[in-house]
């Protein structure tokens, strides 16, 4: 059984998704945003850490991955997103869990099946492979997003582990 959590970072907007996988089985448990006042830039990043690391109490996931940072238009908020990928983090390895990263292109191929998805096809597809009522918030369901594409991208290395293994003993016989 793996418990995932997946973080979509931001310096003011933080969201969080946490899965459970059991096989192949998908079960939705918990998803949420960190929001953050208008505050100087390092009390932002401490209620991020601060933020993560209670949900890390609450949920106790296996697992945490996180979308990489873009280049943005504007590199003084490509740098404060950094800065909150770092606070999440760092929340994540004082917790001793292993940290995955995907970029976005990947999040959205993994979950939508085209890399240049937007927003609202994230939330839909979200909403339908986790059997949702209603679609998360979008920062929220942009984290379930990347807490499925490491799903997807684990259960592809074992099927693949499989196959190798497979192979190399039809060799051997």
């Amino acid at each position: 059984m793996s418990v995932i959590l997946g973080i979509d970072p931001g310096s003011r907007v933080t969201g969080y998704g946490v899965i459970k996988s059991l096989g192949n089985k998908t079960e939705y448990i918990g998803s949420g945003c960190i929001r953050v006042a208008d505050d100087i830039l390092a009390n932002r990043l401490h209620k991020v850490f601060t933020g993560v690391s209670e949900i890390i109490r609450q949920y106790s996931p296996t697992h945490f991955a996180i979308e990489q940072v873009f280049m943005a238009k504007n590199p003084d908020s490509a740098l404060k997103l950094g800065q909150a990928r770092g606070a999440a983090i760092v929340a994540a390895t004082n917790a001793d869990m292993p940290v995955f990263e995907y970029s976005a292109r990947q999040i959205k191929q993994s979950v939508v099946g085209k890399g240049n998805a937007d927003k609202t096809q994230v939330q839909h597809m979200v909403s339908h492979i986790l059997k949702l009522n209603k679609a998360p918030q979008a920062d929220a369901a942009d984290a379930l997003a990347v807490a499925l594409c490491h799903l997807h991208t684990e259960q592809s290395l074992i099927r693949m582990s499989g196959q190798a293994k497979k192979t190399v003993r039809g060799r051997l016989q």
